[in-house]
């Protein structure tokens, strides 16, 4: 299953990890240097919610951004309570 919010759009997508040494010049150091570059993944935060889609109840994979934004419409709370028991008499 693919890694991508159906809602905003958002999938993994690579960059770089770029390792430096050295200080920095604004605190007195000769500057940084660029001592390796690497490939890594910026994976989005996908979280699996239960969603009213069509009228349904469904579980999806939608990202944290969506949920916050209010995109996705949660179903209501049940409001269920046990039945009393059987009175004595």
């Amino acid at each position: 299953m693919a890694r991508k919010c159906p809602i905003t759009g958002k999938k993994t997508i690579s960059g770089s990890s770029i390792s430096r040494r050295g200080k920095a010049k604004y605190l007195g150091g000769v500057g940084r240097k660029v001592t390796g570059i690497t490939k890594r993944k910026f994976k989005p935060n996908i979280q699996r919610v239960r969603a009213v889609v069509d009228g349904h109840v469904t579980r999806i994979r939608v990202s944290a951004k969506a949920i916050r934004m209010g995109e996705i419409v949660k179903p209501a709370k049940r409001d269920w309570s046990p039945p009393p028991p059987p009175a004595e008499s």
